[in-house]
């Protein structure tokens, strides 16, 4: 969510924001149908279909009712992201935000009337700029993102956030009376809940880094989040300096599951990667992430579940470059994620939509 998809084209290390795998469709991908067949080591994913085609498209929730889904996405020659939505078979695909600046993170309302999205139309028209890499591997932290809530085709847009400094990530909880999401309003990244109406602002981490990506479990009782803290006196300094830039450094992220009023902090992974994106399954024992963990390039990101007390893990996806943001339907029958697999260009990245089995 997001700072989430930040995504380009280029090297190893951007496939954090969606990058890219080797040119060319991958075996298997009926790009007309969109039907894939998933190697045999995806036994998890059943009848996996591309949703998008073309471009750079990433963040899929669905609608509490299960029957769309809200994504963020930069077609090929538009500018910058903005916020639509679609049914579950890939077609009424609708843009739901302004068009203007650049937009992030959307999530549905438990009601499914409203929808919440991050933008900073409202400082400019125009897409802020790229971060300089000039830094190293960098995502930027607009401070122009606010929160903002409208109906579910975009009209009757609301700012929520009016603190200066990045407000986004913004997801909602099951039971309907928080919002929890990321913000610098404290000089720092950390992850605060407020009530629907903006109002009760709480801050609920505190520990020196990023702290973002908040979901609630589907009882709304916990929360799961990504977080890199920096651990010398050195990365402290780096982390700090960057942010003062408006910058983060997200090479190394790590899963944290927490209560949803941010007391027992559990550290669900100490892989040492950029592990990122995670959500809960349905049964809200498990969590799914993205990260890549097993590629000492930093190349491949892959999907992965793990236990609450951070056994179990378990390798879901195989296929080579990008898999990432991976969200279970509210009644745990399908997985979408986003994926280079099949891309037509180098670095394009498009929405795919599988069932779940849950024991192969």
């Amino acid at each position: 969510m997001s700072l989430h998809s930040k995504l380009a084209t280029g090297v190893a290390m951007l496939a954090l924001m969606g990058l890219a795998s080797p040119a060319g469709p991958v075996p298997g991908v009926d790009m007309v149908t969109g039907i894939s067949v998933p190697a045999a080591d995806e036994a998890h994913l059943v009848n996996i279909r591309q949703l998008t085609f073309g471009g750079e498209n990433a963040e899929a929730y669905f609608a509490f009712d299960g029957n769309r889904l809200i994504f963020q996405a930069t077609p090929r020659g538009a500018g910058c992201d903005q916020i639509f939505t679609m049914k579950l078979d890939g077609s009424d695909v609708r843009q739901v935000s302004t068009g203007e600046g650049r937009t992030t993170c959307s999530y549905y309302y438990p009601s499914g009337d409203k929808i919440l999205y991050s933008s900073t139309h409202h400082f400019s028209a125009a897409c802020p700029p790229p971060p300089d890499f000039s830094r190293g591997y960098v995502w930027a932290v607009y401070p122009s993102f606010d929160v903002f809530v409208s109906n579910a085709d975009g009209s009757d847009l609301q700012q929520l956030t009016y603190s200066f400094g990045y407000d986004a990530e913004a997801t909602f909880s099951p039971l309907g009376d928080l919002v929890v999401f990321t913000s610098m309003r404290d000089g720092d990244l950390d992850i605060y809940t407020m009530k629907p109406d903006g109002s009760d602002v709480r801050r609920l981490t505190h520990e020196l880094g990023y702290d973002g990506g908040p979901f609630f479990s589907p009882d709304g009782t916990k929360i799961v989040y990504r977080a890199h803290h920096p651990e010398s006196a050195e990365d402290a300094r780096d982390y700090t300096s960057l942010l003062a830039e408006g910058l983060i450094r997200p090479t190394i992220l790590e899963i944290f599951v927490m209560d949803s009023d941010g007391s027992n902090r559990i550290q669900l992974t100490h892989e040492g990667a950029a592990s990122f994106a995670p959500y809960w399954h349905p049964s809200a024992e498990k969590v799914i992430f993205s990260s890549n963990m097993d590629d000492p390039a930093g190349r491949d990101f892959e999907l992965y579940m793990v236990n609450l007390d951070g056994t179990g893990m378990e390798r879901i996806t195989t296929s080579e470059g990008f898999d990432g943001f991976p969200v279970f339907s509210p009644d745990g029958r399908y997985l979408v994620w986003s994926s280079n697999r099949a891309q037509e260009l180098d670095g394009e990245t498009n929405i795919f939509i599988a069932e779940w089995v849950e024991r192969p």
